[in-house]
């Protein structure tokens, strides 16, 4: 049988072309016997690292290529033929996508004129080949050139073969054999079908020439391919194929090297710089252990050459420091004591149990990956620095790719096959639920009929589309530097956002790659928690940096022990509050803990209740062994965290380092792809070798195995702590600061501006509000005459209003307060519509009264020529209304989403009351599992991936919040209700437990019909 190699193959990476992934063509290639399969997407490597692991995993060759149109020539294929072709290959695609938008590339016969040299180039011929095109081919790649023969069994196969021999022997090019495949296996046409109508926008039934005729463009078996084309072509294509002798993983990555100054190596440098930072961190000395830590951490960085990668993310964090930006390390780099000497990361290595192979190890041998938090305010900042002193060649973030999931492929199928509009909405909020309803049932229930032939062939084109690369997306912040342009090493392309660049791999690809990244990430507490600080040096005269907040404020725990933390970082959710009341943290380990304990990891592999009944002493804490103890004691007993999994497999199962690490990413990625097995056999095995029962060596591997849905870090959740820390002791000891900085930093965390000036209300704050006489755009301190200043609501709380126009009037009011309206239009030249939204924000009400004559006065300001001055005609005064107390609530809602006057339900306290529901004040006294009834604004809901799905909601009164939880059944059969409702009415069981209250819904009512035409809005499943 005649052999063969695939040369011109789309994978899924040709978004909206290619139906098969590279693992199953891969796979299908090596069945059918093929000596070689090249990757060849159009104008794009963003797959071919994905096609590496699947050459790998296969043991079959992989050839690196790309198809390219010219907009000026021939459709052709280029093959690397050497490492010199594959950086030729990556600046061809680089130009021809950044001199287009994203999405699309241009490129013409001139970007080409060098040859491409290392390549070798097949010129794929249309329906009416043009001989221009091919001599073109031969001139410019000479011998390098082959006309390719690609048949699929259409009506005029012979004539065609005949046709191309005939236009190659007239040219001088050799002929070769290709498939033109976008799938591995046949029955993939009616999904690769759906991807062209998709991509071309139109229904599948409109497609016509669009859609290929039949489903020959797969990895046919060699016998069908022997029928059609002549021995000597296929010979060709293997012929071809032992040409092209570039492997992917040649490839050399090299870090910047211009941060180490003359006389230093990169080495020296660094030891420097470790050495400065150990006098700053420890200028009484540094603790013995913690210098031996930092010996071993500079050897094995010096073994494994990283010196400039740390070289470089100090340098980021020292821009960010000068330039006063907060800024901190967190995940596996908080292992090091290296990155908390050169001031990356705030664990204290003397105050933690270290351990340095979760963050770099000999046997991973590849790059460490260090995230650094900076405010999300300013983070901007930070990425033009690394742009600006790096270059957009050597600098880029690296891509996400974006997938289809459920909703998205259901849209898109449903839209292709041609369906109506209000049908594939439908269809995307049935996918988008995460009920226990079957599939079916939901799909009856909204008057689908699961057994429609259509709606079948729906359900199967979704089902095979789920997962599949949609197109490619910039990264949160991981930026990829190199000394060499990017380009050289891999495609680079504009991003969606102006002024971003990436590259085509993504993270996992660039773990493969073993390529430097730098996680260069925004937290919006950050921005707060500088916020807070810069108002305690303005307001209080205090003079405080994260590091200097005190430590270990009593006051500060007895706050978080009742779960007072509305607003606060991390410990703030439904979930954690109900923790600390039962956990009541007592000192900075102990938020350590509780950062890591509400995480799915912990709970799915049942560690949180005994950790719990052994902290308040209701079971025993033991430990199998002395070497055990040690690993956990601190936690009495109980893993919680990926580092203490990791010691135990080195103590109780005799791991290397280096392989407890392996263990680690083997529990991160276990239920997505096995391969724990051989762990267990492992671990069991060397538990009984050294003495552990085989009870306890199982029910150890079953915790193990828990976090493999979210085993969070100890080094992760001490960097968090830090920042949990200093935003309660903000907290508690400056309610104001916090608060007025809390409402700055939004949009984040899980509570609205409305709740936030709720809680700070019952902190006792004086809350002012917004006037143009006093209101800039962000919200400030006022004196008030008391221990704590008052808070004035800033314009950027008014919806839809401009901080230009804020800046404007701030402006005026510092030259000369405002005498009316009139006077503030016209020196500020507010335009209508920011006008008006002041009126009905109350915003005038020091100018002009209350909201009807606010509104009238601006109806009445009509622009002035310069000739008559700023004033207006008198005239007659007008006697308005007072609006009611319910009209300037739903003004304050609808305008900014609040209100400082009376709690809506305050104002339909008798109905409630007359409808037997009680409020929640009344509610803390009622007795455990009790049924009871209350009704509240819904501010929040929340569905957890822990909670087997509950949802959490949380609804407000006039006295405070009341937590409710709905199983998945009672949402199910109230879903309108349980997703819609605006004031929800919750009938149900009262459970109080250790200080921690929940109402258990049963029966939930939307009640938003009584709210009138109230604009309250939720924070929901984010």
């Amino acid at each position: 049988m005649n052999a063969y190699a695939e040369l011109h193959c789309l994978s899924n990476f040709s978004f909206g072309r290619g139906a098969s992934s590279a693992r199953e063509l891969f796979e299908r290639a090596k069945a059918c016997g093929y000596e070689a399969l090249a990757i060849t997407d159009e104008c794009s490597l963003a797959g071919i690292v994905r096609a590496l692991e699947a050459s790998r995993a296969t043991g079959m060759k992989l050839i690196t290529g790309a198809e390219f149109q010219l907009d000026d020539g021939p459709k052709l294929v280029l093959l690397c033929e050497t490492k010199a072709g594959y950086t030729a290959l990556c600046k061809l695609i680089t130009r021809g996508r950044r001199a287009s938008a994203k999405g699309t590339y241009r490129l013409h016969r001139a970007d080409l004129a060098d040859g491409v040299p290392g390549t070798l180039a097949l010129w794929l011929p249309g329906r009416e080949p043009d001989p221009a095109h091919g001599r073109w081919l031969r001139d410019t790649f000479a011998e390098r050139a082959w006309l390719a023969v690609e048949l699929h069994h259409g009506p005029d196969d012979a004539q065609r073969l005949h046709d191309l021999q005939q236009l190659g022997h007239g040219l001088g090019l050799p002929l070769v054999a290709a498939g033109d495949v976008h799938m591995h296996v046949r029955r993939r046409l009616a999904l690769q079908n759906t991807l062209t109508a998709i991509r071309h926008r139109v229904p599948l039934a409109e497609a016509g020439a669009l859609i290929f005729r039949n489903g020959e463009r797969h990895l046919r078996r060699r016998e069908a391919l022997a029928a059609i084309y002549p021995a000597a072509l296929m010979h060709e294509s293997t012929a071809i194929a032992a040409r092209c002798m570039f492997r992917l993983d040649e490839l050399t990555y090299r870090y910047p090297a211009e941060l180490v100054p003359e006389g230093h190596s990169a080495t020296s440098w660094l030891r420097h710089l470790t050495e400065e930072g150990m006098r700053w961190r420890w200028p009484s000395g540094v603790p013995e252990k913690v210098r031996a830590q930092i010996e071993h951490e500079l050897g094995l960085i010096e073994e494994l050459r990283y010196e400039s990668y740390f070289l470089t993310v100090q340098d980021i964090v020292r821009f960010a420091r000068d330039k006063g930006i907060l800024c901190q390390g967190r995940g596996s780099a908080a292992n090091s004591a290296v990155c908390f000497a050169l001031g990356v990361t705030e664990v204290d290595p003397a105050r933690m149990n270290l351990l340095v192979e979760r963050f770099i190890s000999k046997e991973r041998n590849e790059p460490p990956d260090i995230d650094v938090d900076f405010e999300h305010e300013r983070r901007e900042e930070v990425i033009q620095y690394i742009y600006a002193k790096y270059g957009r060649e050597r600098a880029a973030l690296a891509a996400t790719v974006i997938c289809y999931r459920g909703r998205s492929a259901v849209r898109d199928v449903a839209k292709a096959l041609g369906l109506p509009p209000d049908q594939v909405d439908q269809l995307s909020g049935i996918f988008g639920w995460r009920g226990e309803q079957s599939l079916d049932e939901r799909l009856r229930e909204h008057g689908f009929d699961p057994q429609g032939a259509v709606l079948r062939r729906v359900l199967k084109l979704t089902a095979e589309l789920r997962d599949m690369p949609r197109h490619l997306s910039q990264h949160v912040g991981g930026f990829v530097i190199s000394d060499a342009p990017l380009a050289e090493l891999v495609p680079v392309e504009n991003a969606a956002m102006a002024d971003r660049t990436i590259i085509q791999w993504d993270k996992d690809d660039l773990d493969t790659m073993r390529l430097l990244k730098v996680d260069c990430l925004a937290l919006g507490m950050l921005s707060c928690v500088r916020r807070c600080l810069d108002l305690l040096r303005a307001h209080r005269g205090q003079d405080y940096s994260l590091a200097t907040l005190p430590a270990e404020d009593p006051r500060t725990y007895e706050m978080i022990q009742r779960a007072d933390t509305v607003g606060v970082f991390q410990i703030e959710s439904r979930a954690q509050m109900a923790m600390l009341p039962r956990h009541r943290p007592e000192n900075f380990y102990d938020l350590v803990i509780q950062v890591a304990i509400v995480r799915p990891g912990p709970i799915q592999g049942d560690m949180v209740h005994p950790y719990l009944r052994r902290r308040r002493g209701e079971e025993p804490v033991d430990y199998p062994s002395e070497d055990l103890k040690a690993v956990f004691e601190r936690t009495l007993g109980v893993p919680l965290f990926q580092e203490q999994v990791m010691k135990l497999a080195i103590v109780a199962a005799g791991y290397t380092a280096g392989e407890a690490d392996q263990l680690r990413r083997a529990m991160a990625a276990w239920k997505r792809h096995g391969g724990m097995e051989h762990h267990r056999e492992r671990i069991i095995r060397g538990m009984l070798e050294r003495g552990y029962t085989a009870e306890f060596a199982a029910r150890l591997f079953e915790q193990i195995k828990g976090f493999g849905s979210y085993g969070f870090p100890e080094s992760h959740a001490a960097s968090f702590a830090g920042i949990v820390y200093a935003s309660c002791w903000l907290k508690c000891h400056e309610p104001a600061a916090f608060a007025c900085a809390l409402l700055n930093a939004q949009p984040m965390g899980f509570y609205g501006p409305s709740q936030i000036v709720q809680d700070a209300q019952r902190h006792g704050i004086a809350v002012r509000p917004v006037d143009v006489r006093h209101s800039d755009w962000d919200c400030t301190l006022e004196d008030d005459g008391r221990d704590q200043p008052a808070l004035r609501l800033g314009l950027r709380q008014v919806r839809g209003f401009r901080e230009d126009v804020a800046g404007r009037i701030s402006a005026a009011r510092a030259a000369r307060a405002f005498i009316d309206v009139t006077d503030l239009c016209a020196r500020t030249g507010i335009d209508r519509r920011q006008q008006e939204l002041l009126a009905e924000a109350g915003a005038l009400r020091g100018l002009a009264g209350h909201r009807h004559r606010a509104k009238w006065a601006v109806a009445g300001v009509e622009p002035q020529l310069p000739l008559f001055g700023h004033g207006s005609p008198s005239e007659v005064a007008v006697v308005l209304p007072v609006p009611s107390t319910a009209e300037n609530l739903q003004s304050d809602y609808a305008r900014t989403g609040l209100s400082l006057g009376p709690h809506p339900l305050q104002l339909i306290r008798s109905r409630l009351r007359a409808a037997r529901f009680a409020d929640s004040r009344s509610l803390r006294g009622q007795r455990h599992q009790s049924l009871v009834r209350a009704a509240g604004l819904v501010t929040q809901r929340q569905r957890p991936q822990t909670a087997s799905g509950v949802t959490f909601i949380t609804i407000e009164d006039e006295h405070g919040a009341i937590n409710v939880v709905v199983w998945s059944q009672v949402a199910e059969r109230q879903r309108r209700a349980y997703l819609e409702a605006r004031l929800l009415g919750v009938e149900g069981q009262w459970e109080c437990v250790d200080g921690v209250a929940h109402l258990i819904a049963r029966r939930l009512t939307d009640m938003s019909t009584w709210l009138g035409g109230l604009d309250s809005r939720s924070r929901d499943f984010h």
